[in-house]
């Protein structure tokens, strides 16, 4: 048997809207994955900080404010800093399509855009979660 899924759901910024996290959240929980949400008003560092002392396996940003082109950056370098470039950076909110494949190309996973069922997400994370246990 193999050890439920990490996630932690993170608000970075100043942006003070988090129904859409909590509705990503509950839905990962749903699907038995293990998820812990750091609540609004994140930084990077903060973040970074508790995804390696939670052990995940992802890092799932909800961003609103348009400040999607420096946090997600800052959370994955942040993480690479502390030897953790293995942790899958994926998240969503209102991101221009430009702006979701020039963060991809940087190596930040699949973004999700408002309207995008929970599903896809759930998907998204199992297969790149058995991907990767499948080439370890």
């Amino acid at each position: 048997m193999t050890r439920p899924i990490r996630v932690l759901v993170a608000k970075p910024g100043l942006d003070g809207h988090d129904r859409g996290a909590k509705v990503v959240a509950a839905s990962l929980r749903d699907a038995g994955m293990e998820v812990i949400y750091t609540g609004l008003h994140q930084t990077p560092e903060m973040i970074a900080t508790a995804a390696v002392q939670e052990d995940v396996d992802v890092v799932g940003l909800s961003i609103l404010s348009g400040a999607h082109m420096t946090l997600f950056p800052r959370v994955r370098t942040l993480l690479a800093e502390q030897g953790r470039e293995d942790i899958l950076i994926t998240g969503g909110g209102i991101i221009p399509k430009e702006d979701m494949e020039a963060l991809e190309a940087q190596g930040v996973g699949k973004l999700f855009g408002p309207g995008t069922p929970t599903s896809a997400l759930v998907d998204y994370i199992r297969d790149w979660f058995a991907a990767r246990h499948q080439e370890a």
